[in-house]
């Protein structure tokens, strides 16, 4: 197959590349990131010299460019990881996350129907829903929960959520949809919680902590979110939204007490900051249809998965702390420089 990942020089995106890159050597992985802030091509260093890899630059909200790429490629399968995620930054700024994770979808999906994609997988989040109260832990999402949002930037996500249903329903286009809880793991953007406070930590700088530390969120370890995109792609049933949760529920203070200790750092270093606006109590997802449907089990809980995602970041400094200076940005000039048109 001909596989079509937007959004691959991201978190989660690369992760899904590293993964598929090496288990199907037979199909071909096409990147397509555009290379803002958050996306970086150190992190597709493994495998870009990988046969069945390769890298394009461009907008997913870019029609004409879009669709001219859909001529040329013809691809089976697309995968659409490409999306504005920061909440701090989609309350300081809206308009860039209506552009990329709705009209870029649409146009995504538009170019799906023209060009006969087999497939078209929308990776979404379980921030859709709003939020749980604190005190009711028997409460989980499920794929029937009401979308309820509470940011921007899961404003725009449910947006495009009803748009890729909608598709179906109108167009028949061959969708899938899952919705997932907090990842973590390698190659995470420094403004993330886990990656910040580790980076911080070891620099012995203040942790900042909204409000009291006592949200809520369910974490996934990224490699069993891509195990979960693989299985739904290829055995999901179309038409179907997904639940991708790890049962793992921690405070956010938890969390950050969790990477002290790893770091054999003292809890002086957590300094409480003014809550954020609109802050998601508690998130959890019941992962039971995906479980149920199509055998997916996760390898990692938290207390197994944190510790290799720690010891990731202390022996890859070199990453971060070129995203953290700024050089980062420069790896495309030297990759690609005078490579591409």
């Amino acid at each position: 197959m001909k596989i079509l990942v937007t959004g691959g020089a991201g978190f989660i995106g690369g992760n899904f590349i590293h993964y598929m890159v090496n288990k199907y050597p037979e199909d071909e992985i096409v990147n397509l990131d555009l290379l803002t802030y958050a996306g970086n091509l150190e992190t597709l260093k493994p495998v870009e010299d990988k046969p069945n890899y390769r890298f394009v630059r461009g907008d997913i909200a870019d029609r004409p460019f879009i669709f001219s790429l859909f001529e040329k490629e013809k691809f089976d399968v697309v995968i659409n990881f490409a999306a504005e995620s920061h909440v701090d930054r989609s309350i300081e700024n809206p308009d860039i996350f209506v552009k990329t994770n709705v009209l870029g979808t649409t146009t995504l999906l538009d170019a799906a129907n023209a060009f006969d994609v087999k497939r078209f997988h929308q990776v979404s989040t379980d921030e859709v829903y709003g939020d749980l109260p604190l005190d009711r832990p028997d409460l989980f999402f499920t794929e029937e929960t009401p979308l309820h949002t509470s940011s921007p930037y899961s404003s725009s996500k449910a947006s495009a959520d009803l748009f890729v249903m909608a598709y179906h329903r109108t167009y028949g286009t061959p969708v899938t949809l899952s919705r997932c809880s907090n990842n973590y793991g390698p190659y995470q953007f420094p403004e993330k919680l886990i990656p910040l406070m580790i980076s911080r930590a070891l620099a012995d700088e203040k942790l900042p902590v909204y409000g009291e530390g006592l949200n809520v969120r369910d974490w996934l370890h990224v490699y069993d979110h891509c195990v979960a995109i693989d299985l739904i792609v290829r055995e999901g049933k179309v038409g179907e939204v997904y639940n991708i949760g790890g049962h793992n529920e921690r405070t956010n203070l938890e969390v950050v007490r969790t990477i002290l200790r790893a770091l054999d750092k003292p809890e002086s270093l957590i300094e409480h900051v003014t809550d954020r606006k609109g802050h998601d109590r508690r998130y959890a997802i019941d992962p039971t249809k995906l479980e149920t449907e199509l055998g997916w089990k996760p390898k990692y809980n938290f207390d197994t998965g944190i510790p290799g995602t720690i010891e990731w970041y202390l022996n890859n400094r070199e990453w971060w702390e070129n995203i953290i200076s700024g050089e980062y940005r420069n790896y495309f000039d030297r990759m690609y420089g005078g490579r591409l048109k």
